[in-house]
């Protein structure tokens, strides 16, 4: 599906009906590495529209030109909720940079999200990043992966096994040739977000921050002073895990975003 946001084209995928949740892949990957993550929880979970946005420059969705930061690409992911969500209360789900972009959501609009969660969010200023560091390698992925496949899956996954190659190359390694890194690095040039912080009231919905052990993209302490800012955030670091985490420690990760789940429930029913 496409949908036409301030003449730019956004692709995005549906899955179920009911309440919207809004989700928000990293960068370098597409809408694909969130529906494999996040799937499994909704089997179990009816009554929730799952809307997977591919962002500016990954899977199917353009940089337009005039795109230079972070404010522009949530213009567009507001636009894209205006045009497939409409008024309706939703739940925003974002990973890694879309982590970042779904705090953005929950700031521009609180009374309609119902709900927010942040899986290995980036912060402004990352610290206390550890090398990265494999911690289990029981797979030959020579036979598997390209080179540059390879290269990107040892560097990403710090739990490297059959289970963790086979959702690298079913959700991750298909969009690693639709980047455009010219427009990425266009898009970075001012990647903070503007009027995100300062003397805002903090959003009062049910959160879930949940941060890898061994993330050596961006670490785990920030995601706790993450935590400081939601009031009603359920804050948990797992250990064995990267900054893949949905795929290295996918049974936690079910468990957590459905406990979630629940709580987003509760609080539209209220």
């Amino acid at each position: 599906m496409e949908a036409e946001v301030g003449g730019a084209a956004v692709h995005y995928v549906e899955h179920g009906s009911g309440t919207p949740v809004v989700v928000l892949h990293g960068a370098g990957v597409d809408h694909r590495e969130m529906v494999g993550s996040l799937e499994p929880a909704f089997r179990d979970m009816p009554g929730y529209r799952r809307v997977y946005a591919d962002l500016p420059g990954m899977g199917r969705t353009p940089v337009p030109d005039w795109f230079r930061g972070s404010d522009d690409v949530l213009d567009l992911v507001l636009g894209l909720i205006d045009a497939v969500v409409g008024d309706e209360r939703f739940a925003v789900v974002g990973h890694s940079f879309g982590g970042y972009l779904a705090e953005g959501v929950a700031h521009r609009r609180p009374a309609q999200v119902a709900g927010l969660a942040l899986i290995c969010p980036v912060g402004e200023e990352a610290r206390e990043v550890p090398p990265h560091a494999v911690l289990r390698a029981s797979v030959d992925v020579t036979d598997a992966l390209s080179p540059a496949e390879q290269a990107q899956f040892r560097d990403y996954f710090v739990v490297q096994t059959p289970a963790t190659l086979e959702r690298f190359r079913e959700y991750v390694a298909p969009a690693l040739p639709l980047v455009d890194q010219d427009g990425l690095g266009r898009m970075s040039e001012q990647w903070r977000l503007s009027g995100t912080s300062g003397d805002a009231p903090p959003y009062m919905g049910p959160t879930l921050i949940l941060a890898g052990r061994q993330d050596a993209t961006v670490g785990y302490a920030g995601a706790w002073e993450l935590a400081e800012r939601y009031p009603h955030a359920t804050y948990a670091v797992l250990d064995r895990a990267g900054h893949a985490l949905p795929h290295e420690q996918a049974g936690l990760f079910t468990a957590l975003i459905t406990e979630w789940l629940d709580r987003v429930g509760e609080r539209l029913a209220a």
